[in-house]
């Protein structure tokens, strides 16, 4: 048994992480602002981590404009390994994003990998979750390209997966030994980008039409075919969007 304090832990993420452990009878502190952790001010890091062997962050930047996500990550970043190496934590476990390795110009996922060269640099022992894009986020990939009735969007292809498979893959790697390298997780089916919004959409009875644009960018920027896809080896969990649909209505 272990206590592992879940830095995002009232979140979409984290709080299944934290109800995931604490099932299997570890001590899962959901540390986040609403329960006195702030990890940009540092505000109650250093009660929450006392005591801890492992740290969990789930967290995730209120911006995705380049300088403030970067700022984000960055600061939370450092103040959260300072705190791990005065409460002496033995593992410290980031969610990111699988793609953060690859050519692309996508300034979310330069800050992301900014935050995973901190944690390798850093000396504390650590392991990455590398994740692919959630179903959750449906809504808000087509909000960040929807132009009137219209959704355009680029055919490059993405293998997206259940929230509650990535607290799955999360929560078995923070009481696992630390990789000091990482993992990339993803659900079983491969869509086109468009394809998979369109169906998405579709189910919830949106009739906002999907199109299919080669010029169309993903987060403000143009991506390859595969950037966004697992590696071989990734590890594939079973969650289909048919299966999730009916149980997720919109958030």
């Amino acid at each position: 048994m272990a206590k592992i304090v879940v830095i995002g832990g009232t979140g979409l993420i984290g709080s299944k992480v934290v109800s995931k452990l604490t099932a299997h009878g570890h001590e899962a502190v959901a540390a986040s602002p609403g329960t006195g952790v702030d990890s940009i001010t540092g505000e109650g890091l250093a009660e929450a981590l006392d005591g801890a062997d492992v740290v969990v962050d789930v967290t995730n930047s209120p911006s995705f404009e380049k300088d403030a996500v970067r700022e984000f990550f960055t600061t939370s970043t450092a103040n959260l390994l300072a705190a791990e190496k005065t409460a002496g934590v033995g593992h410290h476990v980031a969610l990111t994003i699988v793609g953060t390795d690859r050519p692309q110009d996508i300034d979310y996922f330069h800050a992301k990998a900014a935050q995973e060269a901190l944690i390798a640099e850093s000396g504390v022992p650590y392991s990455f979750v590398h994740a692919t894009q959630f179903f959750e986020f449906i809504g808000s990939i087509a909000a960040t390209v929807a132009a009137g009735a219209e959704v355009r969007l680029p055919g490059a292809l993405i293998q997206p997966i259940a929230a509650d498979d990535v607290a799955t893959a999360v929560a078995r790697t923070a009481v696992g030994a630390p990789l000091n390298g990482g993992i990339e997780i993803a659900g079983p089916e491969v869509f086109p980008m468009d394809e998979f919004i369109r169906r998405g959409l579709a189910f919830r009875g949106d009739d906002r039409v999907v199109v299919q644009d080669p010029e169309a960018q993903y987060f403000g920027a143009h991506i390859e075919e595969r950037t966004l896809l697992p590696v071989e080896g990734a590890q594939i969990f079973p969650t289909t969007l048919a299966e999730w649909l009916p149980e997720n209505p919109p958030r």
